[in-house]
């Protein structure tokens, strides 16, 4: 296992995921902020911190399922015909379903943030809070609908690294602890720096569009489906590598040269 954790394609997936972890957990953080600041003042980082860990522990027993599920493959449907051969496994199914999912929210939420950027930061404010239980409890249900996009991503990046699934499961246990872990610590320096440069977050968010066609691909061609005799490849996660890396290169870029315009102006003032 060692072996695998310190592979090149086990490292590149780990930062890879756990970046991306951070960017979904951006607006985890704000909703989560939200509810604990109904709260008087003392319990405030108390109901944060616990309510984190406990979103660390469902989404470790969240990924024991869908990892459970994703192990399932052998076919239960065929179709084989003079045009389509498939053979439908859960495994092809969860992740089929998991792309379509990733690139209809992130689609929405891309759109959401131009449109109605505040719009489900007040729903959560209108949320009356008047216990510390209470707190918990709505920060475990803000984390369990943010974690579905979050689960779906991890396995789209880690899914097909080893043959042995525990491997697969204990890199994404890692990088969910770890982005958690950032999360209390840097919370709110990470919270501050996205909302001066919210496109981060909106680059974060297209990176689920290729990982969701990435998912739909890859179920495909562990489907083993062909159309008029052409078989559906599976996309190299070294493609979705590099689109990551070189896009997150033109952002620093364009940080830096925004950066130097502003303090440019500032010494022309």
């Amino acid at each position: 296992m060692l072996e695998f954790l310190l592979s090149s394609d086990a490292i590149m997936a780990l930062l890879t995921l756990t970046f991306l972890e951070i960017i979904l957990g951006i607006d985890n953080i704000v909703f989560i902020s939200i509810a604990a600041n109904k709260l008087p003042e003392h319990q405030r980082n108390k109901a944060t911190n616990i309510g984190l860990v406990l979103a660390m522990v469902q989404r470790i027993v969240l990924l024991f399922f869908v990892s459970f599920l994703i192990s399932l493959s052998k076919p239960f449907f065929t179709v084989d015909n003079n045009w389509l051969h498939l053979a439908l496994s859960w495994q092809s199914v969860i992740l089929f379903a998991g792309g379509l999912f990733l690139i209809y929210k992130s689609t929405s939420e891309i759109r959401e943030k131009v449109e109605t950027p505040e719009h489900d930061e007040e729903n959560v404010r209108k949320k009356h809070i008047n216990t510390f239980s209470q707190a918990v409890v709505q920060i475990l249900i803000i984390d369990f609908i943010f974690s579905i996009d979050s689960i779906l991503t991890a396995v789209g990046m880690t899914n097909g690294l080893s043959e042995n699934h525990n491997y697969n499961l204990i890199l994404m246990i890692i990088a969910v602890v770890i982005s958690i872990i950032i999360m209390i610590g840097f919370a709110n320096p990470i919270r501050k720096f996205i909302d001066v440069n919210p496109s981060i977050q909106v680059l974060g968010l297209a990176f689920l569009i290729l990982i969701g066609f990435m998912l739909i691909t890859e179920a495909a061609h562990l489907s083993h489906t062909s159309i008029f005799g052409n078989e559906v490849g599976a996309i190299p996660k070294g493609y979705l590598y590099f689109a990551i890396a070189f896009s997150l290169f033109v952002e620093f870029l364009n940080f830096r040269i925004s950066k130097k315009q502003k303090a440019d102006e500032n010494n022309d003032v």
